[in-house]
């Protein structure tokens, strides 16, 4: 058994081979602008964030450790997810953001009908979450994080994870049927 592409380049990228990291940034760039833009709705912040996480890839390389194909993107998108965090945190007024809001509750058993919407759509619509529910659901959703985990990644309480989640859930269902509701409109 030979060693797999991934192994070849993670080696390349060890030897900080220059054409080894166009070449990671080449295959996982739009892969990793599409996790970051989960978090950040600012075009230009979803680059600084992407660069700021090159450049952690490129000097914490050597803590990486292969544990078998895919381990390279999972630790790629690992430091994407924190380094998107760190931006939120520095950037927002995060806590406020999460802790304040005082939404009506919405009725719980609602859950998010993502049937016939095209990805690119539902990546909207989540971008249009408030920041504190799109993080929480990002974590939540996507990085499969516990509510006590976003909370201490965020520096909240871990009910306030929980009922952030449940209002960006409700906030997701209605902003879902709306977008069913006009997409139908267009063709009556």
């Amino acid at each position: 058994m030979g060693e797999s592409k991934e192994q070849i380049l993670i080696g390349r990228l060890l030897q900080k081979e220059e054409a080894a990291w166009k070449e990671l940034f080449g295959a996982y760039s739009g892969n990793l602008t599409y996790v970051c833009s989960r978090y950040i709705s600012e075009k230009e912040d979803v680059h600084d964030v992407l660069q700021n996480s090159f450049i952690k890839m490129f000097h914490s390389i050597e803590s990486f450790e292969y544990r078998g194909e895919g381990s390279l993107r999972a630790w790629i998108t690992r430091i994407t997810v924190n380094e998107s965090l760190k931006h939120i945190r520095q950037n927002g007024d995060f806590k406020s953001s999460v802790e304040v809001e005082d939404l009506p509750d919405l009725p719980d058993d609602d859950e998010p009908d993502f049937e016939e919407i095209p990805k690119d759509d539902i990546m909207g619509l989540i971008r249009s979450l408030p920041d504190g529910y799109r993080t929480v659901f990002n974590l939540y959703v996507f990085e499969q994080k516990s509510h006590k985990e976003i909370a201490s990644l965020l520096g909240i309480a871990e009910n306030s994870s929980a009922s952030q989640f449940h209002r960006a859930k409700g906030l997701l269902v209605q902003k879902i049927k709306e977008f069913k509701m006009s997409k139908k409109a267009q063709y009556e």
